[in-house]
């Protein structure tokens, strides 16, 4: 028997013998509820055994049996009400828990739960309940619209799909989902950590860049339905689609490092991540003139994987320049055990860690910081695997946080085992669901993780969309593209471009740009040429250099 905590005060198990009601005993359970039919298997004992040995150790014992793949609504009703009767902590099984899961599933959700929170605990116990989420939100059949396409998330990649899609098909009915007010260019938030963007330059409000002809529903996702290819909104209302465009990015797990969020701001403590925190930056960097400057990088994957060392170069360039850089210990802390993933790369990076006197600790993950104690803990992994805590002093830390799947992915039927978007990472097409594509930092195609990616992911989703629709020809295939131009110093970029493992893509001549050499012409296209091609080319749905190659099919 192998028991499952769904939350707190209750569990679930597969079938129960009766030695293992003693076990449940020694765990405080006071009441079992069997939802298991008598005689469904050969080897199962009947309930009456079952509640004889319950009741020698003093427990209360239910029968409710539920036959397998039918739970109704009047099961849920009365397994409610002998939760509400019987005495805690309870304990119900079936054959394999599915069904007392099931239950107490639609039971919560009856009781106005939070969906995430309910599809997240079975998740975590093992039992998937994609089959019933419209019944455990209790939206019945009622939709508040259906559309051609629906785009989940309306960041970068979100709005790009959208404008190339609209752009191929105007009379195709678009809603794009999202609750957000502001859109960020993300990518300038290294250079406001670096005093050389104010931040208004990095936003603009969300009204403002929805595609003419799309609709904007301002709404949060709370889960999927993809065999009834709908998706139900906050409030429990669902919306239907033809296809679907799953784009809202990535999650920044700040708490998965004890004491950061309490500490985030104030005494040191900064990350170029956050769009309020940037401005930090800076002032940290400017103030700093003696003393230990951490910054870190968590385990892959993480956006923009180049960002932790951007922040580092351009303060400790700051520095340098400044004539402080003597007085300054430089620590840059790395989950991984490679400086930057694609070797080609590397040589270049290694000039300037040698030139900022910068000492490199690989194998170190941040797992706690306390920021008035001006310290923080990493845990280091050497060779064989051995762990061990060390503790590191700082004025100041430049933090890059853990990065997962946003909660309402994680949980969904959408989801490969580590919580992305699971996709064909050619076509961008989901592998079980023919109607669903993905793009951006939530799908599981191993790509870096950039705005630049997203450019590149936009064309080939809006293509092949069209394509399954009838209205373009042929299937359009990602190679993998990503950029992460590395601000060396004040003035110069080693412009990293490569594809699907570690193969260089470059997109300009070498004679104007070598990617593998810090350069000033790629520090312009970063400053003065990126945030324009973001704005007025990548989210109009303006291909420049972005259009995919078609595979007749």
């Amino acid at each position: 028997m192998e028991i499952k905590d769904i939350e707190a005060g209750f569990s679930v198990s597969g079938q129960l013998a009766c030695a293992d009601v003693a076990v449940l005993a020694e765990r405080g359970v006071r009441s079992i509820i069997c939802n298991r039919p008598d005689g469904e298997g050969a080897d199962q004992p009947n309930f009456a055994e079952i509640r004889e040995a319950a009741r020698q150790h003093g427990i209360e014992a239910r029968y409710l049996p539920v036959v397998s793949g039918r739970v109704r609504d009047e099961d849920a009703n009365a397994f409610s009400r002998l939760l509400d009767t019987l005495p805690g902590p309870t304990h119900a099984y079936c054959r394999s828990g599915m069904r007392s899961t099931t239950l107490w599933a639609l039971t919560r959700g009856d009781r106005n739960a939070d969906l995430q929170r309910i599809l997240a605990r079975a998740k975590g116990a093992g039992y998937d309940m994609s089959s019933v989420v419209s019944r455990i939100a209790g939206t019945g059949g009622d939709e508040i619209a259906s559309y051609d396409v629906v785009i989940v998330g309306a960041g970068a990649a979100g709005i790009a799909v959208a404008s190339s899609i609209v752009r191929r098909g105007a009379d195709l009915s678009v809603a794009i989902v999202d609750p957000a007010d502001v859109h960020y260019y993300q990518p300038g938030w290294t250079f406001v950590g670096a005093g050389i963007f104010p931040p208004q330059k990095t936003a603009r409000t969300l009204a403002s860049l929805i595609p003419r002809g799309v609709h904007w529903i301002k709404a949060a996702v709370a889960a999927f339905d993809p065999d009834n290819d709908r998706i139900i909104l906050e409030g429990c209302r669902n919306l239907g689609y033809k296809r679907l465009i799953v784009a809202p990015g990535i999650k920044l797990d700040w708490d998965r490092i004890a004491g950061l969020s309490e500490t985030l701001g104030h005494h040191g403590v900064t990350s170029n991540y956050r769009f309020d925190l940037a401005p930090y930056t800076w002032n940290l960097v400017q103030n700093l003139k003696s003393g230990r400057a951490l910054f870190t990088q968590p385990p892959m994957p993480i956006k923009c994987a180049g960002a932790p060392q951007k922040a580092m170069y351009l303060s400790a360039d700051h520095w340098y320049r400044s004539g402080c850089l003597g007085n300054i210990r430089l620590d840059f802390f790395s989950a991984g055990e490679v400086l930057f993933g694609v070797a080609d790369y590397v040589p270049a990076l290694l000039e300037y860690v040698e030139k900022y006197h910068a000492n490199l600790n690989f194998g170190h993950n941040l797992v706690k910081i306390d920021g008035p104690g001006k310290t923080a803990w990493f845990e280091r992994t050497d060779g064989q695997g051995a762990v061990e805590t060390v503790a590191r002093e700082f004025e100041m830390i430049h933090v890059s946080p853990p990065q997962v799947a946003p909660d309402f992915i994680r949980v969904s039927p959408l989801a490969d085992s580590a919580g992305w978007v699971d996709v064909d990472q050619n076509t961008l097409r989901h592998k079980n669901y023919a109607n669903i594509w993905s793009l951006g930092d939530v799908m599981n195609a191993p790509n870096a993780k950039t705005a630049a990616a997203a450019r590149k992911q936009a064309p080939v989703v809006a293509n092949n969309v069209l394509a399954d629709m009838g209205r373009a020809r042929g299937v359009a295939h990602y190679d993998g593209y990503g950029s992460c131009p590395l601000t060396v110093e004040r003035g110069k970029v080693v412009l990293a471009e490569f594809g699907f493992g570690g193969k260089l893509l470059p997109s300009m001549p070498r004679w104007l740009i070598n990617g593998k050499k810090p350069s000033r012409m790629a520090w312009l296209l970063k400053e003065k040429l990126l945030p324009p091609i973001y704005w007025q080319a990548m989210l109009r749905g303006r291909e420049w250099l972005a259009r995919p190659a078609i595979t007749e099919q």
